[in-house]
């Protein structure tokens, strides 16, 4: 099993869909995931560790997981079929002992950063679908300008955020993340 950390949450206005880069902490292998929105603004909320007024999905799970005086051990993509990739959280206590549960990566991923959880990827599925990160760098669209400030769309995220529209939040998130250095 190979560590990998999220790098990146992009939209692709075409397909309307996001994808998340998994990158090998070690090497320059990407694993990129097709997600939904709903995913996406999940793990971009965890990866700024943003603070909802009520907890969503995720935060439940992880809820849950402590609630039981469990631990998160590793989060693990561990096979691909027919274009689907499978995962499954390791969990642990001392009462249930060790349980692997099956789960979409995607909310695998949203739980792991959530609880601070190594991410692994098998090396199958990573010598299969895995992409060298200058194959990424070389795909990226060019960049439009956008007549708005960094700080007004800044303003305009928190302020989605506050009324819990997160696919808007998301999406100008990213409008940030390009225009940022």
């Amino acid at each position: 099993m190979i560590p990998v950390k999220v790098t990146k949450i992009s939209y692709h206005s075409e397909s309307k869909s996001y994808t998340v880069i998994l990158k090998e902490i070690t090497g320059d292998k990407c694993l990129p995931l097709i997600v939904g929105s709903f995913e996406a603004q999940s793990i971009a909320l965890a990866i700024e560790t943003v603070d909802t007024p009520r907890p969503l999905t995720h935060d439940l799970i992880c809820d849950v997981i402590t609630g039981i005086d469990s631990i998160l051990n590793t989060v693990r993509i561990n096979n691909l079929e027919d274009g689907v990739f499978f995962a499954q959280l390791e969990i642990e206590s001392t009462k249930l002992g060790k349980r692997n549960i099956d789960a979409r990566p995607s909310d695998a991923i949203a739980i792991a950063l959530r609880m601070d959880t190594p991410i692994l990827v098998a090396n199958k599925v990573l010598d299969e679908a895995g992409i060298l990160e200058e194959a990424i760098d070389q795909a990226k669209p060019s960049k439009k300008k956008n007549g708005l400030s960094l700080k007004t769309l800044k303003n305009r995220m928190q302020n989605a955020i506050d009324e819990e529209d997160y696919e808007v939040a998301a999406k100008l998130r990213d409008k940030i993340s390009r225009l940022e250095p």
